[in-house]
């Protein structure tokens, strides 16, 4: 059953990759939706014995390695974070799955996009699943390596090639930090077996390592190379630059990069290496850090940007940032519950603008649309319920909320709780950030659905409600938004958490930010909602009162606004340090070493010698026998010549 959960995705991609023109594009998604149902409700089945019945359990499928001293197998580990990982990434993705049929019915290339999507869902359940560093690393890899082929999928377009070889390049700078961090552990540890590590965690705490020709705290420089990877697939500041360009690849690729696979693998990694990272404050202060000031850049960025797709992703990258500060803070349960809910909102806000560009004919900037909210009004009515859960929008207190509402919350309070520096600096990023969040979340709101249209009326005459096959998983993405943050706080969070997670998450008994969370003052409490509502409130004015007030504000606040719009001048810094560089030094290479060196002297070069001298030498032979008589009789001259002058 557990093999099931995983091996079926593959087995929905292997059909539909090799045998899709074969069979057609209908049976290919049949198949590859079938077997992701089929996934899902088996994932489901595994949390409720698993991390509600308290039966974790370990499953050998096959010897994989075996190299001296190393010798691992394949496994599956399905304790409590794995079943919780199991239900998000299963359910979100078979929802993806059947939406697409819907999204994707023109397309020329169904049966591939299926294999794909099919493809990157089993990559991440190997990855969630994995009991040893090796297997982690092996999903970790195939995510990647999907992301590149989603993001690119209509390669006919430069921008999508562009964006898909992007999203690659800089993973890859992640993922050699990542590796770097898996042969320190194995150097440490001499096993990449994940429960073995854990064990003896404890021992290595003082333990030292010899790197770039220092020595530092071991684990330290491990959990730090591993946050690398980290940074890199969930889109931390200074990597986050692929996430935004990742929009290139069609709506479906986008929720599922964004809600529930690529982007949540970091997060999960942190999280499941929690015994290596709760032996390194400077570990987990470093994490704290980033995670704080991604949230807050990212919801400064998203305030400015048209595109109703990029405005959400950089959502995605704050809501990211909350993830890490709260596993930086040691409230582990925190960031996999905010990951849980945010998965279920950000698929139907991604979803739903998928549905809004379906029915604006492929227009994607917010300029241009307007007045949609009659027109689309189921649609409009699933948006702004995920708006609400990304707002966080609750009575403070209670569990009576939205999905992101008691998520959220629990994050910002445990950073207060932790009663330290870093954690303050997290708790008041957050705050700004969860004013900005519900300001541009209600912008794409007022933008999209309110006011006049803005389309040409050919545009307008062809709005039209999405069909059943698209709507209707976005009604169960809407349940999620609506309920899974009240569903799951007990467990997730509350009272229950320590039976919940077992040895799941290790959490040090001095670490106590999560435990100390519950009890802050009311004030802790109530701002979030409190800027939250401040943001609505000023998005409303800014878009539906006063229109002009935005254009006013960007012109006073110019530098401030270019450096938003400009998503910081990221791109531009990256250009001119790296990628200029590396340009003119490969054209450098290419020129001077390739051309002059190796084709000029080289190989190329002695044969074009070769070749000139026996062009001269062949011109001496004529044919003509006087010509050579008179060859030879020089020749006799000048030995003559020589012998008589040696001689002398």
């Amino acid at each position: 059953m557990e093999a099931a959960v995983v091996l079926l995705p593959l087995l929905g991609a292997f059909i539909a990759g090799f045998f899709g023109r074969m069979i057609g594009d209908k049976a290919s998604m049949v198949i590859t939706c079938s077997f992701l149902v089929i996934s899902a409700l088996i994932s489901w089945y595994l949390f409720f014995a698993v991390a509600i019945g308290g039966d974790p359990r370990t499953v050998v499928l096959f010897e994989w390695v075996t190299s001296g001293d190393l010798e691992f197998f394949w496994s599956l580990k399905v304790d409590t974070l794995t079943a919780v990982m199991l239900i998000v990434v299963t359910t979100v993705s078979a929802v993806v799955h059947i939406y697409s049929v819907g999204y994707m019915h023109h397309d020329d290339a169904i049966p591939r996009f299926f294999a794909y999507l099919s493809l990157f869902t089993f990559s991440m359940l190997m990855l969630v699943t994995a009991d040893n560093l090796v297997q982690l690393f092996f999903g970790w890899e195939g995510v990647g390596l999907c992301s590149y082929l989603l993001i690119g999928f209509w390669y006919k377009r430069p921008s999508a090639n562009a964006a898909a070889i992007k999203a690659f390049l800089v993973n890859r700078v992640g993922d050699v930090g990542f590796a770097l961090g898996i042969f320190a552990t194995f150097v440490l540890f001499g096993t990449v077996q994940l429960d073995a590590i854990f064990a003896a965690a404890t021992g290595k705490a003082d333990a030292t390592l010899v790197f770039l020709g220092m020595e530092f705290h071991a684990l330290t420089v491990t959990c730090l190379l591993l946050f690398i990877g980290a940074m890199g697939k969930s889109a931390q500041i200074g990597l986050h630059t692929w996430l935004p360009d990742a929009m290139e690849g069609p709506t479906p690729v986008s929720a599922l990069i964004h809600a529930a696979t690529m982007v949540t693998a970091g997060v999960f990694m942190v999280v499941r290496l929690s015994p290596l990272f709760e032996q390194s404050e400077t570990a987990l202060m470093v994490v704290t850090i980033v995670g704080a000031s991604t949230a807050f850049m990212a919801a400064t960025i998203g305030l400015t940007q048209y595109d109703i797709k990029r405005v959400i992703a950089y959502s995605t990258c704050s809501q990211l940032g909350y993830m890490f500060f709260a596993a930086g803070v040691s409230a582990y349960p925190a960031a996999i519950f905010h990951l849980m809910t945010h998965a279920f909102f950000k698929a139907l806000l991604f979803l739903g603008s998928g549905s809004v560009i379906h029915a604006m004919s492929d227009e994607q900037d917010m300029r241009n649309m307007g007045g949609l909210a009659k027109l689309i009004p189921v649609t409009y009515g699933l948006m702004l319920l995920g708006s609400l859960a990304l707002a966080g929008i609750g009575i403070p207190g209670t569990l009576v909320g939205f999905a992101g509402f008691q998520s959220k919350d629990v994050i910002l309070e445990s950073a207060f709780a932790a009663s330290s520096g870093v954690g303050f600096y997290a708790f008041w990023l957050g705050i700004a950030a969860a004013f900005m969040t519900a300001f541009y979340s209600w912008r794409l709101l007022f933008m999209t659905f309110h006011g006049e249209p803005r389309c040409d009326e050919k545009t307008l005459a062809h709005v039209h409600e999405s069909p059943p096959v698209m709507i209707w998983p976005l009604y169960l993405l809407a349940l999620g938004a609506l309920v899974a943050g009240a569903a799951g706080y007990y467990h997730f969070v509350g009272g229950g958490l320590t039976e919940f997670w077992g040895d799941s998450i290790l959490i040090l008994p001095e670490h106590n930010a999560l435990a100390e969370a519950h009890n802050v003052p009311f004030w802790v409490k109530a701002l979030p909602l409190v800027m939250a509502v401040l943001g609505i409130g000023l998005a409303y004015y800014m878009y539906v009162v006063n229109k002009d007030l935005p254009a006013e504000w960007a012109a006073q606040l110019r530098p401030l606004y270019l450096m938003s719009f400009n998503k910081w001048y990221f791109d531009e810094i990256y250009d001119r340090l790296f990628v200029r560089p590396s340009f003119y030094l490969g054209y450098g290479f290419w020129k001077s070493g390739d051309g002059a060196v190796i084709d000029g002297v080289g190989p190329d070069g002695v044969a074009a010698t070769t070749v000139r001298a026996s062009k001269r030498a062949s011109a001496l032979q004529s044919g003509y026998l006087y010509h050579y008589a008179f060859a030879m009789l020089i020749g006799v001259v000048v030995l003559v010549t020589f012998y008589f002058f040696m001689k002398d």
